[in-house]
């Protein structure tokens, strides 16, 4: 059974031509924003990584990536989920200083997700990471970073409508309102996290979600989050309201990176203290990586949000189900 649902009497705002044309112009338009609001610089990134090196995203832990041999190599690499690792250790390849980072297109496959208007088996984002200093491992540091996103996704906004004008029924909250897992849990304890953040994302039209990934006091996590990149205290949900679905849209999910004493303590509630051993874990530990924040941003979920559609599979092609096919081919719907 799909679970895609294609809104009563929708209608894309662009036909199929213009949105090729704006889905361009979208992603040359905000990476030059989001270059120049955070100090970075392009950089080309791998699209697979080697078995056991550490440097893959193991996301919520049960997610199987795209595993191959490579004869030549004596080994097995695999397809990255993200580079939330590899760009860490770029920085410290590269030798770049504090206020100093990196974006780069990242493509992955996530075989295990289970598609529908949001999601797919294909993902693509930007994904950007910069060198901090420790005195700005801070709540407050991260919060106007995640201001400057938002204003690089509003003021990309702003230009596309100058383009295409149809696009102006797309209004997007340019004040971001901020609030943690347990405040929310706190506000709605009778709701399903998903439904917490539509009902507060639907209140305040752009969303902060604060620290992920640590037990609530309903003894659980509000989401999954991997124990060994994001420090559960300092990280974060970027979530907009989206009018065609009715539902919050999550555009990004970055922060401040964990330190020695972030991993060590997140790996032991995570019950994974053993990947301490690998090399990429070994060498934070060892003091060899520089403190960083960082995150993804993803590239169809931009398009879907700022051309006002209803399915990712309108912005970005990938494979769907005959089911999926037929209910978005009733609907008018056009899949790439």
């Amino acid at each position: 059974m799909s679970n895609t649902q294609i809104p009563q009497n929708y209608k894309s705002l662009l036909g199929l031509y213009d949105t090729q044309k704006a889905i361009g112009l979208i992603k040359t338009i905000f990476q030059e924003k989001i270059c120049a609001a955070l100090h970075l610089k392009r950089v080309t990134a791998p699209l697979f990584v080697a078995h056991g090196s550490g440097l893959n995203d193991d996301l919520n832990g049960v997610e199987r990536p795209v595993r191959f041999d490579v004869p030549c190599l004596n080994g097995d690499a695999e397809v990255v989920h993200s580079l939330a690792k590899w760009k860490r250790y770029a920085l410290a390849k590269y030798g770049f200083r504090p206020g100093q980072g990196i974006v780069c297109d990242m493509n992955a496959i996530r075989r295990d997700e289970t598609p529908d208007n949001l999601h797919s088996i294909y993902v693509d984002q930007w994904d950007w990471e910069r060198v901090i200093t420790a005195r700005q491992r801070t709540l407050p540091f991260l919060k106007d970073t995640v201001r400057d996103i938002v204003d690089a996704v509003c003021a990309t906004a702003d230009e596309l409508r100058w383009k295409f004008p149809e696009l102006k029924r797309v209004r997007l909250d340019r004040e971001v309102t901020f609030i943690t897992t347990q405040e929310l849990e706190d506000l709605y304890p009778a709701l399903t996290p998903k439904e917490r953040e539509n009902a507060f994302a639907k209140a305040h039209g752009t969303v902060c979600l604060l620290q992920i990934g640590g037990r609530l006091a309903s003894g659980r996590p509000h989401d999954g989050r991997a124990p060994d990149y994001d420090d559960w205290g300092l990280n974060c949900d970027i979530l907009f309201w989206h009018k065609p679905l009715g539902c919050a849209l999550e555009l990004s999910s970055m922060g401040i990176r964990v330190d020695a004493d972030a991993l060590r303590r997140q790996l032991a509630e995570a019950g994974c203290p053993e990947r301490a051993e690998l090399p990429f874990h070994r060498m934070l530990l060892d003091g060899q990586l520089p403190l960083t924040m960082g995150g993804g941003i993803g590239q169809s979920r931009l398009c879907m949000l700022l051309l006002g559609k209803a399915h990712v599979g309108e912005v970005q092609v990938s494979l769907w189900d005959e089911e999926t096919d037929r209910i978005c081919r009733q609907a008018g719907v056009v899949l790439l």
